[in-house]
């Protein structure tokens, strides 16, 4: 299984339906689409900005706010199916269908699951493909990345990865990639080939 990850600049960048007609219908391996925040985080962040409300508060509005980004990418496309849980991703899956992760029901009340602003949708994504017991993870990235492999840290760093991913890639066991918003025909024929492409994470 792969678990794919559109991140929230995604959200109002022309190549997005590119990406989900790949990710939709491209043969290969069963995957999971995990949505970033998007607008709706911005939203989220703003408000608390205004109001100075705790983090676990923020947190719970911000998995609301990939909610709502998931539920925008299956609105999009429909052959995308919204997942609330990691039975009904197992399900879809097997039916040879690609769910969308809406995460609240998932991790919001999960103590191994951080929840400050640190944790964003890349480590929920990471988080995820641990439960699910994936072979990849593939961050699908607007920022510059690197030719060649790049270590967690540096990624970190340069604002790539969020500051919560370190703490969870060791208990990751797949492969971590990352991919730059204009390489969705590069994802196809990954797919196809059943080989990642991008940029490789190292630990």
């Amino acid at each position: 299984m792969w678990v794919i990850k559109l991140g929230g600049s995604m959200a109002t960048a022309p190549e997005l339906r590119p990406w989900l007609e790949v990710i939709a219908q491209t043969k290969g391996p069963p995957r999971v689409l995990v949505p970033g925040g998007g607008p709706f985080a911005d939203a989220v962040r703003a408000a608390q900005a205004r109001w100075r409300f705790d983090e676990c508060t923020a947190h719970r509005m911000a998995l609301l706010a990939m909610h709502q980004y998931g539920l925008m990418l299956g609105g999009l496309k429909p052959k995308l199916r919204p997942a609330e849980s990691i039975g009904a991703m197992r399900v879809e899956c097997a039916a040879g269908r690609v769910p969308v992760w809406l995460p609240y029901a998932t991790v919001a009340e999960r103590e191994d699951v951080e929840a400050t602003w640190e944790m964003a949708s890349d480590s929920l994504a990471l988080w995820l493909a641990t439960e699910l017991g994936a072979e990849l993870l593939i961050l699908v990235k607007s920022a510059a990345l690197p030719h060649e492999p790049a270590k967690i840290d540096s990624l970190v760093e340069k604002g790539i990865l969020d500051r919560a991913f370190p703490r969870y890639a060791g208990a990751f066991a797949g492969e971590i990639f990352c991919m730059q918003r204009g390489e969705h025909a590069a994802l196809a024929g990954a797919l196809r080939g059943g080989e990642p492409a991008g940029t490789r994470v190292l630990l």
